[in-house]
């Protein structure tokens, strides 16, 4: 077996923030059955907490508020304490919301930055340097079509926050560069599932997906570990959508 072969099967820790449910379990998951010791977060999924804690193990489960920075260093504290390093970041906190601009409120638009971007900044804030020890890799969530920076009719706030959390992810990749971690996004389409927006299960939009189908949380998770492996290396910056070619 090749050093590189070795290095890119062996165990890593990995945090998965928002992984009670949807996306962010399925990554979770996904982590786990590749072998990785997974740390998990919450805020008020208490309900899924029992399953968590049989799933990934009682000390691997964390109830946090990212929304405020103490608590992102202090979950981040936890996981180095018991673990001794922070190999991945897997951020897919950030809430969604429909609805036109002109409904909106200006506290509409302050909870949906604040859920999406200011979360985002206060985790990888405490995980930075963690990361740099072990020139790890970090990953965020956008929503595909942000490249086109195309008007929304129903969901332009929460386009507008994850256009903001893209910028961010691509400058993280410019400073994080010289200390070996990568910083990436994975942009997902219409993904149902048993927690998504009522949106996502619209028959009529899944037809007009250039694939011919909605996509799968697992589908999601595969490109989190592609983006998250030793074989996307040389690859950081990057927005990959996953979304069957919509809004492509």
């Amino acid at each position: 077996m090749t050093q590189d072969a070795d290095r890119s099967n062996a165990p890593r820790v990995v945090l998965v923030t928002a992984a009670a449910r949807g996306l962010g379990l399925a990554v979770a998951r996904a982590f786990k059955v590749r072998g990785d010791s997974v740390h998990v977060s919450w805020r008020s999924s208490s309900a899924a907490v029992p399953l968590l804690q049989r799933e990934f193990g009682r000390e691997f489960v964390h109830r946090v508020d990212l929304a405020r920075a103490t608590d992102a260093e202090q979950l981040v504290a936890e996981v180095v304490a018991l673990e001794g390093r922070l190999d991945v970041l897997v951020h897919p906190v950030g809430e969604f919301k429909a609805g036109s601009l002109e409904r909106a409120t200006p506290n509409d638009a302050a909870h949906m930055f604040e859920s999406n971007v200011t979360t985002a900044m206060h985790v990888f804030a405490a995980a930075r340097a963690a990361l740099r020890g072990c020139r790890g890799n970090a990953l965020f969530f956008g929503v595909a079509g942000l490249d086109s920076l195309r008007g929304r009719r129903d969901t332009a706030l929460y386009a507008a926050a994850k256009s903001a959390l893209l910028v961010l992810v691509r400058s993280w990749a410019l400073e994080e560069g010289a200390h070996g971690v990568r910083v990436n996004a994975v942009s997902p389409g219409v993904i149902p599932h048993a927690d998504a927006d009522p949106l996502t299960l619209d028959a009529k939009l899944h037809a007009r997906i250039p694939l011919g189908r909605a996509g799968t949380p697992e589908d999601i998770a595969r490109a989190a570990l592609f983006l998250c492996s030793d074989e996307a290396r040389y690859v950081t910056g990057v927005d990959l959508p996953v979304s069957g070619g919509w809004l492509s």
